[in-house]
């Protein structure tokens, strides 16, 4: 038989088998170096899902904020529209929602339940503030929210002492409300009642424990003293010296990133204080008990203490 007129013998299954291998390797790359997140964020939910109350959850049980409570906790807050809200366990999306559609707010919500996640959109959707509301799917302990101005909860207080640490390092002034459930030893900045239901607000002190130098400049000139916090949370106390003198100051407060006191100088003048803190430094203005008005400059002159003052 001449060699042409021999029927093409067909490749070998395993040449077949490996080329086809590489294609399916090919096509499924892109996927999956996908992150996970991103891939569970496709997700597209249950089509007709509807959440049961009690339902369980990656780490608590599903009930709804009652309206009246969502609406007071986001006034708490003073929600507006320069504000940026995250919803931790967001659930079917009714804080989001609200926080879009009441206060103009751009707002997120986190829920790990892709059906929910998917219900919250559809909700959106039908207020029609999807350009505004958002939502996916994630962990709430590591999912990154730090850009937030404003966070909700309604988790467990293991949770939140769990996500405590995290809220702490959020900016100075960031505010934080919960239904039903508080933070342990950090005490409520307020609180309300709805119908029953409690809500609490917190608001993120900035870190200023520790000591300080401070320099104040008024008519009378320029002074010096040395000034050092004891910080838990928002509760701040603290003591200065000038010279010899040794001396308490008064009146201390702290919210967020706005920090007053007062105390009495070496030369019996009681002056009052108001700045900001940022980061390192404290800057703000000054005034003494007969009315003249200076500024002052504290700068940070050793480690800073934990915001939380080692409480539980």
């Amino acid at each position: 038989m001449n060699p042409s007129d021999t029927p093409a013998s067909p490749l070998p299954s395993s040449r077949l088998d490996r080329r086809a291998m590489l294609r399916f390797a090919a096509a499924a790359a892109p996927v999956l170096a996908m992150p996970a997140l991103a891939r569970a964020q496709q997700n597209p939910g249950t089509p007709n899902f509807v959440p049961q109350v009690g339902q369980q959850g990656k780490d608590v049980i599903w009930v709804p904020t009652p309206d009246a409570l969502v609406d007071r906790m986001l006034r708490m807050a003073q929600v507006g529209p320069n504000d940026q809200v995250v919803d931790l366990g967001s659930g079917d999306g009714k804080i989001v929602i609200a926080a879009a559609r009441d206060f103009k707010a751009r707002s997120l919500g986190v829920e790990f339940n892709p059906d929910m996640v998917a219900l919250a959109r559809r909700n959106a959707e039908k207020a029609g503030v999807q350009s505004l509301a958002r939502f996916e799917q994630g962990d709430i302990f590591k999912f990154d929210y730090s850009f937030a101005s404003v966070v909700t909860m309604y988790l467990l207080p293991g949770l939140n002492l769990k996500l405590r640490p995290t809220l702490l390092k959020m900016r100075p002034g960031t505010r934080l409300v919960t239904h039903q459930f508080t933070m342990g030893s950090w005490e409520p900045d307020d609180s309300s009642t709805v119908d029953g239901r409690p809500g609490y607000l917190w608001v993120v002190p900035a870190p200023v424990g520790g000591g300080w130098k401070l320099t104040t400049t008024d008519s009378r000139g320029t002074s010096e003293a040395s000034v050092s916090f004891s910080q838990a949370f928002q509760q701040v106390t603290g003591t200065v010296r000038m010279g010899s003198l040794d001396g308490r100051l008064r009146s201390v407060r702290l919210s967020g990133d706005r920090l007053s006191f007062e105390w009495m100088d070496d030369k019996g003048v009681l002056r009052a204080y108001d700045g900001r803190v940022a980061g390192e430094r404290i800057e703000g203005g000054c005034r003494a008990v007969d009315g003249t008005a200076g500024s002052f400059v504290a700068q940070r002159t050793g480690a800073a203490t934990p915001v939380d003052g080692g409480r539980e």
